[in-house]
């Protein structure tokens, strides 16, 4: 299971490689990937 989320988020550029410095950034970016595919996944 955590490898089939870690695949999907690989589809965010951004969350692929560490750019941000602060933990908090990274992990909001995180939140916004997930909730994305969520709501993608609701919608269909």
């Amino acid at each position: 299971m955590v490898e089939r989320t870690c695949g999907w988020m690989v589809c965010w550029r951004r969350l692929v490689r560490h750019y941000e410095a602060r933990l908090d950034v990274s992990e909001a970016f995180i939140h916004v990937a997930m909730g994305s595919l969520l709501l993608r996944r609701i919608s269909h």
